[in-house]
């Protein structure tokens, strides 16, 4: 079965009061969100805290999903150097995941040629098919059309790209430019219904960790191409989506989810959790959220 489908939650790394990661609490969180309707689950990514979890803290959550869900597991490779992001691969590959989900380089801003000796050393390094993951936004390195191609013409398991540059014209230029080559996915929350507009068929999402109702059914609805109904929907739902796209997205969507009750706002330094006015208008945009919470 194809990854590259439906709605696959980027999800949050639960933390323990001593900040060790909760295995309980991920294992029933993504039987929930699977149970609701997504198609998979994306660990280890930026949402996840990827960045402030250690190689064998990845490795666990990595096994702790393949164990809990039938449905594919795949985890983001971000990794300081070349030599551990193939590392993770290798382990993504041993803990039973169905593909992964390439970063560029990560912290080190780099050229093409670069960039692209890091991603071909995770492709060359497994057999697993490959999310090329897009963000030039948080990244600072962007992989444009014909640097997709590239990749493409050289790699097999290269299969398809998050496209989180925030511009769907991108899905548009990739489309023309590889056809059907790579699938393509959706990779920020308010960009979901014009990337499905323009030949997005994923959406890897941030907001769905506490609503996977209204996501599956979002996405649902922009694939079944019911514009109406998928505006009336989007419309209440961007106030929330729009936590997806800033600085501070991993205390936002964390503040959600323990507020619907799935989850703890705690954060791994250097984040730390909202307060403040901050917290106060997240949760004034959710008190909104539930007040008008639409049937489905």
């Amino acid at each position: 079965m194809s990854p590259w489908n439906g709605v696959l939650p980027a999800i949050t790394t639960p933390f323990n009061a001593d900040l060790s990661v909760d295995h309980g609490a991920v294992r029933a969180h993504v039987r929930w969100l699977v149970s609701r309707g997504c198609t998979g689950i994306i660990p280890c990514g930026s949402l996840g805290e990827g960045a402030t979890l250690t190689f064998e803290e990845k490795a666990a959550l990595m096994r702790t999903c393949t164990e809990a869900v039938s449905t594919p597991v795949v985890p983001g490779i971000a990794a300081l150097s070349t030599a551990e992001a193939v590392r993770l691969a290798k382990a993504a590959e041993d803990a039973g995941c169905a593909g992964l989900m390439v970063l560029p380089p990560y912290v080190y801003s780099s050229d093409w040629r670069e960039m692209k000796a890091h991603v071909a050393a995770v492709l060359r390094a497994t057999k697993l098919p490959c999310l090329l993951y897009n963000n030039p936004v948080a990244y600072r390195t962007d992989f444009t059309p014909a640097h997709l191609a590239e990749l493409a013409a050289e790699f097999d398991n290269a299969s398809a790209v998050k496209e989180s540059s925030t511009d769907a014209r991108r899905v548009t230029g990739i489309r023309a430019l590889l056809g059907d080559r790579l699938a393509l996915g959706v990779g920020v929350d308010d960009c979901l219904v014009e990337g499905v507009e323009a030949g997005a068929r994923f959406w890897v999402a941030g907001l769905v960790n506490a609503f996977p109702d209204e996501s599956v059914r979002l996405f649902e609805l922009a694939m079944a191409g019911k514009k109406d109904a998928a505006f009336a929907l989007y419309r209440w739902f961007l106030p929330l989506l729009r936590l997806d796209t800033v600085t501070k997205f991993v205390q936002l969507i964390k503040l959600v989810q323990q507020e619907v009750g799935w989850g703890h706002e705690r954060v791994r330094g250097p984040r730390l959790e909202l307060v403040g006015a901050e917290r106060e208008e997240c949760l004034r945009v959710l008190r909104e959220a539930l007040a008008n919470r639409p049937t489905l």
